[in-house]
């Protein structure tokens, strides 16, 4: 089987709320801006995959089709050890088109991607509501229609002003006690001491962890704030590859890591990941970056069959008002189900990608 065509099309789908506007402490959004990536071959299969493209300058889904034509036309679509050797790709990139590789893989083997990458050690992926930073009242308002939808999870957005992360924090506990785990994510906002003296103010709210409250870099830095409190810290920004979570792992610098595939380059990197966590007992989570069906389905085979992703994932899904794939994907109690359908269980929808699309072929 040899590939036959590449295309790359960046797509803008609504947010609704609750989840819009989704603001964090960097800038708000109501919108979904994803690259869907299709690539076709001789066997008349079709796989899809996706990467964020969220808040990119300059960002061109023609000039990343010919970037990935020039590279991947040609090439054995099932061969992903050697697309990981000889990939030159930008990461974002590689990691869209590789996603679509796995489809296409689960699809010519006749079963699906986790089936891949071992088989499930779970049946159901929990995933964690994820909201942007609000007010007091608006956070319990919020938390208490998450706990009626039936989610276990809740995480917010945070770092504009630390006294409204408190406040935000209270609101959703006097709302809803401990119905919701909850975590919230500063995105790198605060220096050391200023972390430290908010995991000294959050300890009271039981959080599941505090994640990337600090610069990514250095690591030592994270060390020390775990020492300063009983939050967990958790590291997103600091987890760019296998090799990044074995650093994390030697200064001892987190208790989770939240892998994501457009930066760790798609879906075997992250395996990965789960696999060096698995061994060292250290929980990994799944995030999210805004992500749409073909994403999704990917963090859920990720999840699936990987033991160290055992807490609920990132998501924000549930929040679109449509997506580009023909039939979407279901989240009932807080959790999704393992598609059975071969490869990502998903099938991009023409129509939607050409309704969504906002840039010229």
């Amino acid at each position: 089987m040899q590939v036959t065509n590449v295309h790359v099309t960046v797509v803008d789908v609504p947010q609704v709320a609750p989840i819009a506007p989704y603001r964090s402490h960097l800038r708000s959004s109501s919108t979904t801006r994803s690259a869907i990536v299709q690539v076709d071959t001789d066997a008349g299969l079709t796989g899809w995959g996706e990467h964020n493209v969220n808040f990119l300058a300059g960002i061109s889904g023609a000039e990343m089709q010919h970037q990935a034509r020039q590279w991947l036309i040609g090439r054995d679509p099932l061969n992903l050890a050697a697309f990981h050797r000889d990939c030159t790709l930008q990461t974002r990139l590689k990691s869209g088109i590789e996603l679509a590789l796995w489809d296409l893989s689960g699809k010519a083997r006749g079963v699906p991607v986790a089936a891949l990458l071992g088989g499930l050690v779970r049946q159901r992926v929990d995933v964690a509501a994820c909201m942007g930073i609000q007010s007091y009242e608006r956070a319990g308002e919020i938390a208490a229609y998450f706990v009626e939808q039936g989610f276990g999870t809740l995480k917010t957005k945070a770092g504009a002003d630390m006294d409204e992360d408190i406040a935000m924090v209270r609101g959703v506990r006097d709302a809803v006690g401990d119905q919701l785990k909850l975590r919230i994510d500063p995105n790198r906002a605060y220096s050391p001491s200023q972390a430290a003296e908010l995991c000294r103010q959050l300890e009271p709210f039981d959080l599941e962890y505090l994640e990337q409250p600090i610069p990514a870099e250095p690591l030592s830095d994270a060390h020390w704030l775990r020492s300063q409190s009983r939050v967990p810290i958790a590291l997103n920004e600091s987890v760019t590859d296998p090799q990044s979570v074995l650093a994390i792992l030697q200064a001892d610098a987190a208790a989770f890591v939240l892998p994501d595939t457009h930066i760790a380059g798609g879906i075997l990197p992250c395996v990965t990941i789960g696999r060096i966590c698995e061994a060292a007992g250290i929980p990994c989570i799944m995030h999210c970056g805004h992500d749409l069906g073909p994403k999704t389905a990917a963090m859920v085979h990720v999840a699936a069959a990987c033991q160290a992703y055992s807490l609920a994932n990132d998501t924000t899904y549930f929040g679109l008002e449509d997506d580009v794939i023909t039939e979407r994907i279901k989240i009932r109690d807080g959790q999704i189900a393992v598609s059975t359908i071969p490869g990502l269980g998903i099938e991009g929808d023409p129509d939607r990608i050409a309704r969504y699309r906002v840039d010229e072929p």
